[in-house]
């Protein structure tokens, strides 16, 4: 098992970060952080501290062949802007791509920024609805937790008002309210009982009073699984509003 930053097993890229979606849509600043755990958890004097040997198939293998070619690249873009801000330099006296881990590199682990690509398993992207599956899920992965739950719960309301009917000047607990009263919301289903239309009716306005609103005035800290937790929860109401029709002009 590969203890972070400790150097007590060596790990691989594909188990720091085995998404190759993920992977691909990084910066390489952002991807850097990743390269430089990896090289944290090898021996000083492995082979893969030679960027010819890192850039080689073998790095990339447990990847979908038809990406390999594509991830080989980001990864060697990552190595050199390492090399660049000064966290690998040259090792004198060995191959002439042969590299150490600076000073600089030992005192940065980047423990935030590769607990945020970890973290990232939380959220699989394939459960979430098509709306917020990209820019929410690339967010959350990142680890700006509070933006892509603002982002997600955003996404309810836009869909809420466009799918009702309603101008731009109605949202927030008000739109919900109209969209789904109990006896002439324009997405209310009818069919379901009165208490049922109701408590769709709390469902949303709840939703949207609590995790939509206060993220737009303030920064509210969050972790990860909190969430992951929410923007499923926003996925599920994207769905339900994906089985609305209109029934009633606004």
């Amino acid at each position: 098992m590969y203890t972070t930053c400790l150097g007590k097993s060596m790990s691989t890229i594909y188990e720091l970060i085995p998404d190759h979606e993920l992977l691909l849509s990084l910066e390489p600043e952002e991807l850097a952080g990743v390269v430089l755990e990896y090289l944290h958890s090898l021996p000083e004097s492995d082979s893969q501290f030679s960027f010819h040997n890192f850039s080689l198939s073998h790095t990339v293998a447990e990847y979908p062949g038809e990406h390999q070619k594509d991830i080989t690249r980001a990864l060697r873009e990552a190595w050199m802007w390492l090399q660049n801000e000064g966290f690998i330099i040259p090792t004198p006296g060995f191959q002439p791509d042969m590299v150490s881990i600076t000073r600089k590199g030992e005192r940065t682990k980047n423990a935030v920024a590769l607990e945020a690509y970890r973290q990232a398993n939380l959220l699989p992207k394939q459960l979430l609805h098509p709306a917020i599956a990209t820019e929410v899920w690339l967010s959350f992965s990142r680890g700006n937790y509070a933006t892509a739950v603002l982002l997600a719960f955003k996404e309810v309301e836009v869909a809420v008002r466009d799918t009702s009917g309603y101008s731009h000047t109605s949202y927030g607990v008000h739109l919900m309210r109209q969209a789904f009263d109990r006896e002439e919301g324009t997405l209310t289903d009818m069919t379901q009982p009165p208490a049922e239309r109701e408590s769709t009716a709390h469902l949303f306005a709840g939703a949207i009073g609590l995790y939509k609103n206060p993220h737009s005035h303030r920064n509210i800290p969050m972790t990860a699984e909190e969430a992951a937790e929410l923007i499923i929860f926003a996925s599920h109401l994207l769905r339900i509003i994906d089985s609305c029709t209109p029934s009633i002009a606004p």
